[in-house]
């Protein structure tokens, strides 16, 4: 595998080794991210993971890249069912993303790719389709450069009870609006500062917490980094996230619309450069945005495939629920300078120029998503596609395209464009598409309290 990671790694082999010698750390977690995002793996006996797993890697039931979040098998994936017997794949240790885990005792996490037994990725694999279009864009000799921004709630009912109260009646950590509260934020440090030093301690740089909108919502801010350390970081920071929640008796939540205030967003900003750093999208000559004709055309990308894309934006029933007028989530595919009400808002200039996507929801996959953008820059680039107008003013009573309203036309969208089938192969287009299939097919059978009470008795 092609490793785009551009940081060092924040535990060498070497540290590793001394740390298990040592007794300081006795388990390594050797994890792969499924479609849904989430963590799933071993944990490996240190010694065992020095002696045997570091290279030859462990295997897994392939049903982890095929399930519902249910965890059920279902039908329609082509890599996995019955039929063939559910066997496994392995997954290969990526030794640059070994780091120790503080708020674990005697933990060190390694990251891993998914391959086949006979050593080929696994295509399904949200890492490994971000890999590949990382591969096209170091062809072109760029280097994509990402950061997320991930919005949580916290609620001070810890997650059995949450589950056992049916999620009814949760006790937000804030009673009211705390949107950049230092007093609000007081309420909540003795949680989020124990994340803030167990992310950097995990080798991540933290920038900032801060109070959001809806009462208990918090976000914490990480400096940029390269696509694959990102999306890297920001799995292995939403599982710590709630891991340490867990330990502190609490909850929180990265869904995309937990209640009917504010949803939780993941905007994700994204630059390429050059393979020597240079900022290839910026130009003094553009006096206006600072961009350069390659910036344009990225931006050009973005807009074109917008919709087609969404499905990796956007993969869940509730993540639809986000976008409404006035919310700050998006409801039209537009761009603007500095413009928070459009899909896409150009942030910065020169060194800091980037575009910020604010279509993505807490339940983003980052690999799948970063993926799609990856690729719509490299389109609008290859291209040459001229950029529309920027949009000025309240971009959600603009008559423009809207971004697809439920999951239903996004996976729509997806399924039926000729340039995410060439662009991702179809082995990737059927396998998501499946996977929106599964969660609609759940949904439309589901009878929800919202109906009971409006037809129970009234009906």
């Amino acid at each position: 595998m092609a490793h785009h990671s551009r940081r060092e790694p924040a535990l060498t082999v070497a540290e590793l080794r001394a740390d298990i010698e040592s007794g300081a750390v006795d388990t390594v977690i050797v994890a792969i991210t499924d479609m849904q995002g989430r963590l799933v793996g071993k944990r490996i006996q240190g010694q065992f993971f020095l002696n045997e797993t570091m290279n030859h890697g462990a295997e897994a039931c392939n049903y982890l890249l095929a399930v519902d979040v249910e965890m059920n098998p279902v039908d329609g994936y082509a890599m996995a069912s019955w039929d063939q017997g559910y066997g496994d794949l392995s997954m290969l240790p990526d030794l640059t993303t070994l780091r120790r885990l503080p708020w674990q005792a005697g933990t060190a996490l390694v990251l891993a790719d998914a391959l086949w037994l006979d050593g080929r990725p696994v295509e399904a694999s949200p890492r490994q389709i971000l890999d590949r279009q990382l591969d096209r864009l170091t062809e072109r000799d760029l280097v994509a450069f990402v950061a997320t921004e991930l919005e949580f709630v916290v609620f001070r009912d810890s997650y059995e009870q949450a589950w056992t109260d049916g999620y009814r009646n949760l006790t937000p950590a804030n009673h009211y609006n705390v949107d950049y509260s230092i007093l609000g934020g007081s309420r909540v440090e003795p949680l989020v500062g124990d994340i803030c030093r167990g992310m950097t301690g995990a080798g991540m740089i933290i920038e900032s917490a801060k109070g959001e909108c809806n009462p208990g919502q918090q976000e914490i801010a990480f400096r940029y980094s390269d696509a694959m350390t990102t999306c890297d970081n920001h799995v292995v920071y939403k599982t710590g996230a709630k891991e340490i929640a867990a330990a502190h008796g609490q909850s929180l939540t990265f869904m995309a619309k937990v209640n009917e205030r504010e949803g939780n967003s993941c905007h994700i900003h994204l630059s390429f450069r050059g393979l020597d750093g240079s900022t290839v999208m910026a130009s003094d000559e553009d006096p206006e945005f600072g961009l350069s004709a390659l910036g344009r055309a990225f931006i050009a990308g973005q807009l074109a495939h917008l919709a087609e894309l969404t499905l990796l934006f956007a993969p869940n029933i509730n993540s639809y629920k986000r976008f409404a007028e006035g919310s700050f989530a998006p409801t039209r595919i537009a761009w603007g300078p500095d413009n928070r009400t459009c899909a896409l808002r150009l942030v910065g200039r020169g060194e800091s120029l980037r575009l910020e996507n604010r279509v993505p929801g807490g339940d983003v996959n980052p690999y799948l998503a970063v993926a799609g953008m990856v690729a719509a820059g490299l389109d609008g680039i290859e291209r040459g596609l001229d950029l529309e107008p920027s949009l000025r003013g309240n971009a959600y009573d603009a008559d423009v395209a809207s971004v697809p309203t439920t999951l239903s036309e996004a996976a729509h969208a997806w399924r039926n464009s000729e340039w995410v089938e060439r662009t991702f192969g179809s082995p990737v287009v059927d396998h998501y598409a499946n996977m929106a299939r599964v969660e609609l097919d759940a949904f439309a059978g589901a009878v929800t309290d919202w109906e009971r009470y409006r037809g129970f008795e009234r009906m």
